[in-house]
C-alpha cells in the first residue's frame, strides 16, 4: 500500500532513470540511426556519471527490506499486508535486474544476453502490474488503473527490445514510460495521500481506519465524479508534458549535434578550398 513517502521515493527512482535513458539513447541514435542498438544500461566511461546506478544498487534493497518489514509488523487488513510483501518482492526483482546488468557489463557479455535482460525487465514490470493499487477502489482505483496502463507499456517495450534491440521507438516508449510513471506516482501521492492537494470535497486515503477495500472519501457523489474527471484531465496533461519534453530534448540534441558537425567541418572545408586555390594548373606539353 502506497503513501506520499513511497510514491515520492518511486518518483526519485523512475524519473531520473527514464530521463537518463532518453538522453543517452537519443544521442546514440542521432550518431548513426542505421547502426543504433539499444542497451540494457547506458554506461559512461566517467564513473561519476554512473552515480544513479550506484544509488539504485544501494537504495533498492533498502526499500525492499522496508516493505518486507511493514509486511511483518502490519496488523491491518490482510489485503494491505499482502501488498507490502508483493511490493517488496517487486523491488527485489528490479534490484536483481540491476545486478545482472552490472555482471554482464563487467564480467561476461556472452554469458548473459541482452534479450534475457529485457525479458527479465518485462517480467519485473508484469509482476509490478499485478500488485499496483491492490485494495484501492473508486477514485483511487482510477489513479492506479492508469498507472497499470503505463506499467504495461514499459513491459511491452521491454519485450519488443528483447526481440528487436534496434527498434528505437520501443526504447523511446520505455524511456517516456518510466518518466511518465515517475511523474504520475508523484501526482498520485499528492492527490490521494494529502489533504492540501486532495480534490475538492474529497479527503485523503487513511489506512488506519480501513477495514476492507479503501477509497477516497468524498462528501457528495458529484465530488467523486468531478474527481474522476480531474484525474483523467491530469493524466492527459502529464502525457502531453512528457511527450512535449521528450520531443524538445530530441530536437535539442539533434540541433546540438548538427552545430558541432558544422563547426568541425567548416574550418576543414575552408582549408581544403584554400589549398585548392594555391594549386596552380600544370602546363600541358605536346610531344612532337
Amino acid at each position: 500500500m502506497a503513501s506520499l513517502a513511497t510514491n515520492f521515493t518511486a518518483f526519485l527512482f523512475l524519473f531520473p532513470v527514464g530521463l537518463r535513458r532518453l538522453l543517452f539513447s537519443s544521442s546514440l541514435y542521432l550518431k548513426n540511426p542505421s547502426l543504433y542498438r539499444s542497451k540494457p544500461w547506458f554506461f559512461s566511461d566517467q564513473r561519476f556519471k554512473n552515480l544513479d546506478l550506484y544509488f539504485l544498487i544501494i537504495s533498492l534493497p533498502i526499500a525492499s527490506f522496508s516493505e518486507f518489514f511493514f509486511f511483518l509488523t502490519f496488523s491491518g487488513h490482510p489485503t494491505y499486508k499482502y501488498s507490502f510483501f508483493s511490493q517488496s518482492f517487486s523491488l527485489f526483482i528490479f534490484w536483481a535486474l540491476i545486478l545482472v546488468i552490472i555482471f554482464r557489463e563487467c564480467y561476461d557479455t556472452f554469458l548473459v544476453s541482452e534479450s534475457f535482460v529485457y525479458v527479465l525487465a518485462g517480467f519485473s514490470f508484469l509482476i509490478e502490474y499485478t500488485v499496483i493499487g491492490k485494495g484501492v477502489v473508486g477514485l483511487g482505483g482510477v489513479v492506479y488503473d492508469l498507472l497499470c496502463d503505463l506499467t504495461l507499456v514499459c513491459a511491452f517495450a521491454c519485450l519488443v527490445l528483447a526481440i528487436r534491440p534496434t527498434a528505437f521507438f520501443a526504447e523511446f516508449f520505455l524511456s517516456c514510460g518510466l518518466i511518465f510513471k515517475g511523474s504520475w506516482l508523484l501526482q498520485a501521492g499528492f492527490s490521494l495521500y494529502t489533504d492540501a492537494f486532495a480534490f475538492k470535497g474529497c479527503h485523503k486515503i487513511s489506512l488506519s481506519v480501513a477495514k476492507g477495500n479503501v477509497d477516497v472519501k468524498c462528501d457528495l457523489q458529484e465530488d467523486g465524479f468531478r474527481g474522476i474527471s480531474l484525474i483523467n484531465l491530469l493524466f492527459v496533461v502529464h502525457a502531453m508534458g512528457v511527450l512535449f519534453g521528450s520531443f524538445v530534448l530530441f530536437a535539442f540534441l539533434s540541433r546540438n549535434r548538427n552545430s558541432r558537425y558544422s563547426e568541425a567541418s567548416g574550418p576543414l572545408l575552408a582549408q581544403l578550398e584554400s589549398d585548392s586555390t594555391l594549386t596552380r594548373p600544370v602546363p600541358e606539353f605536346e610531344l612532337e
